[in-house]
């Protein structure tokens, strides 16, 4: 089973999940919604979010320190920025604690992703399917 996590303020993730969730078959989920909580066990999870303040989100935090690791064998993690990568560290370290396998590939688009990167994260994700 594969699933898409997100969270987007400016809905620049958001587009760079929905292309992933394309190429994987699935529908992305914001973590912020009721559904997002992964409650079956999950082969690749692709997991976004972007630096607010120099930091993740405190619902992205959350919703990062509440998965199990258990029921997540992979995790691959992209993320839209203005400036900084910085984000998919933070997403990948908190992953790890949890024990879950990261993929060292990511997905990173400076700014709005244009429709030629949109076509490229829609290809990396079936990449991993």
């Amino acid at each position: 089973m594969v699933a898409v996590r997100y969270y987007s303020k400016s809905g620049n993730t958001k587009s760079l999940a929905e292309a992933i969730a394309k190429g994987a078959g699935v529908i992305p989920i914001s973590v912020d919604e009721d559904n997002a909580k992964i409650t079956e066990d999950i082969d690749v999870l692709f997991i976004g979010g972007a630096l607010y303040a120099y930091g993740l989100d405190k619902v992205m935090n959350d919703y990062l320190s509440g998965i199990d690791g258990k029921k997540v064998k992979k995790a691959v993690v992209f993320s839209t920025s203005w400036i900084s990568k910085h984000s998919i560290d933070l997403i990948k370290k908190a992953l790890k604690e949890k024990g879950i396998e990261v993929a060292d590939e990511t997905c990173y688009v400076r700014n709005k992703p244009n429709d030629k990167q949109l076509a490229e994260a829609e290809a990396f994700a079936k990449k991993f399917i």
